[in-house]
């Protein structure tokens, strides 16, 4: 059980029978009142967030997720399927809306952890930073640098992201898949 000045972000819990991440927290202590926690959680069945209170005398469960390594295999009309990559007829599909984008940054046939919450997989977690290849870029254009001298590329997977002017098609950039932008240029494909 955990306290509630101990709901951090990047927790889960279970509140109110399901599984919640928790994606923003303040303790609040004002004058007359007695200290509370004011929370920003993200359904993990669902995606929606919601604000939750926790004051003082509030206890939730910690939720048991596990972690599993599966292979991306392919995505297409909404569902994205994964395998065991021990077991490769053992496949699974999640539905894009749960995957919030994450597809994004996924290629064909890479490793990544599934999250299982009472033996039913809900969501995956991708490594923080992952290289990919730069698939489309616009030319840079001289003097072009009023809008902080960025352009749009797609990447390997079809996702597309802000880089600096200097990217070039072929490129291989490292892309943080937290917040879905450009890190480094890592070298040529």
């Amino acid at each position: 059980m955990l306290e509630y000045n101990e709901i951090t972000p990047k927790k889960y819990i279970v509140y109110q029978g399901e599984p919640y991440e928790v994606v923003d927290s303040h303790v609040a202590r004002t004058q007359q009142r007695k200290p509370q926690n004011q929370t920003k959680l993200r359904s993990l069945l669902s995606g929606r967030v919601i604000p939750v209170s926790f004051h003082s005398s509030d206890k939730v469960a910690e939720a048991d997720i596990e972690l599993k390594p599966v292979k991306y295999l392919y995505t297409n009309c909404g569902e994205s399927w994964f395998c065991d990559p021990k077991e490769p007829s053992n496949r699974f599909s999640l539905k894009q809306d749960i995957l919030g984008g994450k597809e994004g940054f996924l290629k064909t046939n890479s490793i990544v952890d599934a999250m299982s919450f009472e033996d039913r997989i809900i969501d995956i977690r991708l490594p923080i930073k992952v290289d990919l290849a730069v698939k489309e870029a616009a030319p840079a254009v001289r003097g072009n640098t009023v809008q902080g001298g960025s352009k749009q590329v797609v990447l390997e997977t079809g996702a597309t992201i802000n880089t600096p002017m200097f990217i070039n098609e072929g490129d291989l950039i490292r892309v943080n898949t937290e917040t879905g932008e450009y890190t480094e240029r890592v070298g040529k494909k």
